[in-house]
């Protein structure tokens, strides 16, 4: 089965703390609710230390049209996913040596939070030495689920294609999102929660001598996936589009659908590849936030240790929609040992899952 051999992350350069964003939400919203300060209390409830955006909260004081917030998408995509994958394909702790850019037969590019046409992997491509035989697959409208379905589209591409190198480059710029005249508690709680980052995974099939490539004793190899769009729930998570850019979408509904909907959902999949929870040494979850992490623990009866990671990747860098279950998948794959397995999951708009079970060789 296919093998994620590396993965890097990298982070935007601006370094918000959740008390500066606080007191900037605090006066910008608080002509719109008397009860402003419990509101605000989700700042603090969240379990955010800081975040980092690729542009300073000064930058957020003036109102911005869509076009001039899509330019700064697109400069910072072009430039930190570069970075990205160079940093994946040269990365010394996963590789024994670099991976060449004309190696790569396909990139899949994942994101939700700005428009590009011809899009970003295609600039990026004209600036790195990929050959121009590299296939492009940009996936768009995923969000917070959109790094797992990356994963999972990769992994039956390199099936399909077993001496495949394959590139998952996720990038998301939430803040770039931001609407100064949206005064909804929907736009309140995204502004005490998401984020910005980019990230970059490289998988590859199983006729790849990985050998020649593996620096780590052991790698995971994705062994299934499942994918479950929940009826009736479109109107769950996601943007809705106006003149003046992207307006989030975010139910307070969530959480409980979650708790009812992931462990029939889980126990659906384990039971098709013959696992159980009690199986599962990694538990590798997108943290949509500290209430989904805790619906996560509900919903499958396993324990905080089991979530602690994700917890830690929402602490020190918030929600980065797609770009943060790559962000937890980094940490397992510097501590996976040979034949452990793992249980990658991520929500997004549809109201849909994706689940992928990992199994580390050697």
């Amino acid at each position: 089965m296919p093998q994620i051999l590396s993965i890097a992350e990298v982070h935007p350069p601006y370094v918000i703390t959740q008390e500066e964003v606080m007191n900037f939400a605090r006066t910008l919203f608080s002509h719109s609710f008397k009860d402003i300060e419990r509101l605000l209390q989700v700042f603090r409830s969240g379990q955010i230390r800081k975040r980092h955006f690729v542009k300073g909260l000064d930058w957020f004081e003036k109102e911005r049209s869509f076009e001039e917030r899509n330019d700064a998408y697109i400069n910072h995509a072009v430039e930190l996913g570069a970075t990205a994958i160079e940093d994946c394909l040269q990365n010394g702790f996963f590789l024994k040596k670099s991976v060449p850019f004309a190696e790569i037969d396909a990139i899949f590019t994942i994101s939700s939070t700005g428009i590009a046409t011809p899009s970003i992997e295609a600039i990026i491509m004209n600036r790195l030495s990929f050959s121009s035989f590299t296939k492009r697959i940009p996936i768009w409208g995923l969000g917070c689920g959109g790094g797992a379905s990356g994963l999972s589209r990769a992994f039956e591409y390199c099936r399909a294609f077993p001496q495949a190198k394959v590139l998952i480059l996720a990038i998301e710029f939430c803040s770039l999102t931001f609407q100064r005249n949206d005064r909804s508690k929907s736009n309140l709680i995204g502004t005490s929660l998401f984020a910005d980052g980019v990230a970059c995974a490289l998988m590859v099939g199983d006729q790849v001598n990985r050998s020649e490539w593996q620096n780590v004793l052991a790698v995971p190899s994705i062994i299934s996936t499942q994918s479950m769009t929940l009826r009736n729930s479109v109107d769950v998570m996601g943007w809705k589009v106006k003149n003046d850019g992207l307006y989030v979408v975010f139910s307070k509904d969530i959480p409980t659908i979650i708790e009812k909907e992931l462990g029939p959902a889980v126990t659906h999949f384990l039971n098709e590849v013959n696992q159980q929870m009690g199986d599962i040494a990694h538990f590798i979850a997108h943290p949509g936030g500290k209430k989904v992490l805790d619906a996560y623990e509900r919903a499958l009866a396993i324990s905080s240790a089991q979530t602690q990671l994700s917890a830690d990747v929402l602490r020190e860098f918030g929600n980065m929609s797609s770009v943060t279950i790559l962000y937890v998948l980094k940490r397992f794959m510097e501590k996976g040992r040979e034949g452990e397995v793992g249980l990658a999951t991520a929500l997004g708009p549809g109201f849909s899952s994706e689940l992928l079970l990992l199994r580390w060789i050697k």
